[in-house]
Formats: structure tokens, sequence, C-alpha cells
């Protein structure tokens, strides 16, 4: 074997803290509630996968804007609402006190929870803890703080998803830092095996879909490139040549999965609801 083989085998190893930083600065960019806001239901639906019980004490992770944190205030569960993008919580914090929900925001890394062993009844995250790059520490993070009998309800998109087809694209036009894992393994059931199988019961898992109902391609891609932070520091890393190719590439997918007809957009993109129930 070659010195030059040896080193093409060698496995990258990412720079967690380096990824985290990009990472925080991407989601506080643009304005990510514009769009979180539309998938409400998908935290409604989450809660009751999880049958949220009114005075449980409840962890959101990765929270965003708040749509599990609001799903499961709604239910008169105790609820700490965290991210590690305090202008999200920001966001989160307005539509709870909107409702008059009491809801604790805190700013936290799904990586390094700042909570004791067993603290919650239900721990969930709906398209957040799927982006923090070490999967395999963020799995036992949300394990730890989970009591004994406790569950972690997880909402995540597929590989196969438009989501997940949405970031294989975006990364054809600005690579993804090296030998970082796809988020959208959190959307297979056998990744998600091997992350929480030796601590929880077998898992609980359901393929739903969420639409995406916008205008029609262009102006759902008006609202990803301004708001939605991937999509929005995308276009930014580009320059017009680059941001042509891409709003080229993005028209023919959204194309290809619009099931809305000539005058409008509807775009289903399949997600994974997990509920994983920790061993007592």
């Amino acid at each position: 074997m070659t010195p030059s083989t040896t080193l093409e085998k060698t496995p990258t190893t990412p720079d967690f803290a380096a990824i985290k930083h990009k990472q925080q600065a991407t989601w506080s960019s643009g304005d990510y509630a514009v769009v979180g806001t539309t998938l409400q239901i998908v935290g409604e639906t989450l809660a009751e996968a999880v049958d949220l019980r009114a005075g449980e004490r409840v962890l959101d992770v990765a929270a965003g804007n708040g749509n599990a944190t609001l799903a499961a205030a709604r239910r008169f569960a105790r609820v700490t609402s965290t991210d590690y993008a305090p202008t999200l919580l920001d966001k989160g914090r307005a539509r709870a006190a909107a409702e008059g929900l009491d809801v604790t925001f805190q700013t936290a890394d799904a990586e390094a929870l700042p909570f004791e062993d067993d603290s919650f009844d239900a721990v969930l995250s709906t398209f957040g803890v799927m982006f923090a790059p070490d999967h395999a520490t963020s799995a036992r993070e949300l394990l730890r703080v989970t009591r004994p009998g406790g569950r972690i309800g997880l909402a995540n998109w597929t590989p196969e998803s438009f989501i997940g087809r949405l970031f294989k694209l975006i990364g054809s036009h600005v690579a993804p830092p090296a030998g970082l894992k796809s988020p959208a393994l959190w959307g297979s059931e056998a990744h998600l095996r091997t992350l929480f199988a030796q601590d929880a019961a077998p898992l609980r898992c359901e393929r739903r879909n969420f639409n995406f109902r916008y205008a029609s391609p262009a102006h759902w891609i008006e609202v990803f490139r301004t708001y939605y932070g991937p999509t929005h520091k995308a276009f930014a890393a580009l320059d017009a040549n680059g941001q042509h190719a891409l709003t080229r590439d993005l028209t023919a997918l959204l194309e290809q999965a619009n099931v809305g007809g000539a005058n409008s957009m509807v775009v289903p993109s399949e997600y994974l609801e997990v509920v994983i129930t920790k061993r007592g």
C-alpha cells in the first residue's frame, strides 16, 4: 500500500466545534420563524404520538421557534424550550406570550444539555436535533435527561424526502463540511436503532408527510432564499452565476415534486415520526 493510498483511506474527522459555530450563524440568519410556523401541525401530531399528559415535565431540544414547545404547553405540560440560537428562542418566547402559555426558555446545546440525568418525562424535537453534527453524542444526551420509562419523540426528514433531496442539491452547489454525516440519517430507522437501541425499548416509527404549500416554485424559492437559514446562506456563498444555477436546479426539483397543479404548489415531504421509550 502506497503512502498516498493510505492517506486516501484515512477518514476525515469533522471539527464539530467549528461546524456548530457555522450552524449557529446559519440558523440565526434570515428568519426561520417565517418557515417554521408553517410546520406547527408536526408538533401537534408528535405531542399526540408521545401521549403527553398534563403536568409532565417536557423538554424541547433544538426547539427553533417552538412548534413542539407550544404543542406541549397547550396540553398543560411543564415545558422547557431550548435551542443554541437565542434569536430562535426569542420567536418561541413571543409566540408563547401571545397565547398566555407558561414556558421556560433556555439557551442550550443539544450535544451538552445543561440538565440532570432523568430530569424529564418526555423529550421532543421536531426537525431540530437531527441537525446537530455529532449524532451519537446528541442521542446520548436525549436519553440521559429522559427518566426511565419516559419517552423521546422525534420528527426527522427522511433521506428520500423532498427536504432530503433539497439538502443533497444544496450540497452539490455548496459543499458541506468534510466527514459530516447527513442530518437526514435521523430519518432512517436503521440509523436510529444504532443510536438508541442499546438503552431504549423498540422504536415506534411512522412515516408521515408534511405538505409545503406555496403559490408557485418561484414563491417557495423567494421565501426560502430570504428566510430559511441553510438556503439563505447557500445563495449568499455563490456568485451570480452560481445563484442562477442553484435557482434553476431548485425550480426543477420543485416542479418535479409538485402535486398541486399548474396554478399552485403543493410539495409533500416525508418525515419519520419516532417514539422511543427509555428502559426502566
